[in-house]
């Protein structure tokens, strides 16, 4: 079976390396910030990884190495099943210690991205979220926050499994980053402002991730709002997902909202009020869904 989806364009034979740092390339998957990732096996246990790749052509590229270990020193310390695992970091050097080569071996995940994977029902889209936010929360309980959840870093498996993706930007609760970082439908403000991240800023995207694919449509962000004339985001001025598709219960809309506001201190709590209020969600939804005799599965 491939390890390709149908979205994923697939490199002309011969175009990728047989070998990675010892590993034996088995099949390109696709595409990262300045990297490439293949399906690998390990050379004497056979055991089947992905391995994210990036070559350092220019000193433009040291970012994409920089987030290759932070990948790895953040999942290091991390232990859950809704995120992926992170095995190990290769690196070559110049004469001049300078990386200029670097793989990350993960855990390999049969699954698509939510993006080109999104459930047709509502309640599986709830379930999605649930899961999502249990993986966010195990990893905030480790001290560390995302801050780059969005629907391309959440895979969703065959039987429905979520695995979070992508640590590239994670870092320690409370820091304050020297520059914007995130991505631009989803980043919340004080990402914007580079003020100190936390547990809510993961809520931000969460919300707008689960903005996104409850109405198909992407939240404004302080980010894009600069990118116009007008630069005031306003909580009062943003359409709610009921607002926009009418099939989203008020109470789910207005939870989505709430992860949404400007000021972090009128967000939810944390991912653990976050997961509470979505199953409680969930139960209402699929109530409602059976008494219209709707599939729940």
């Amino acid at each position: 079976m491939s390890l390709l989806s149908s979205t994923t364009p697939t490199p002309a034979a011969g175009q990728h390396p047989k070998s990675i740092f010892g590993y034996d390339v088995v099949d390109y998957i696709g595409e990262g910030a300045g990297s490439t990732i293949y399906a690998v096996t390990h050379p004497q246990t056979r055991q089947l990884y992905a391995l994210k790749h990036v070559i350092r052509k220019t000193d433009k590229d040291l970012r994409f190495v920089e987030q290759l270990e932070n990948e790895y020193e953040v999942g290091r310390q991390l232990n859950h099943h809704g995120l992926r695992k992170i095995i190990d970091l290769k690196e070559n050097k110049t004469l001049l210690f300078k990386v200029s080569e670097a793989a990350l071996v993960m855990e390999l995940f049969d699954g698509r991205s939510l993006e080109f994977a999104l459930p047709h029902s509502l309640p599986q889209i709830v379930r999605v979220f649930i899961q999502t936010a249990k993986a966010l929360d195990a990893m905030h309980k480790a001290g560390f926050v995302h801050c780059d959840l969005k629907p391309n870093n959440i895979l969703i498996g065959t039987k429905g499994e979520v695995k979070v993706i992508d640590l590239g930007q994670a870092c320690a609760t409370g820091t304050r980053k020297k520059r914007i970082q995130g991505t631009p439908d989803y980043i919340a403000p004080e990402q914007v402002k580079c003020q100190p991240v936390s547990q809510r800023t993961d809520i931000f995207n969460f919300g707008a991730t689960m903005y996104w694919a409850l109405t198909g449509r992407k939240l404004p962000t302080l980010f894009t709002l600069k990118k116009t004339e007008n630069s005031i985001l306003s909580d009062e001025l943003m359409a709610g997902p009921h607002t926009v598709n009418p099939l989203v219960p008020e109470t789910l809309s207005n939870f989505v909202m709430e992860c949404v506001r400007t000021n972090p201190l009128k967000r939810p709590n944390d991912m653990g009020e976050v997961i509470t209020r979505l199953e409680i969600i969930e139960h209402a939804v699929k109530r409602d869904a059976a008494a219209r005799g709707a599939n729940v599965a």
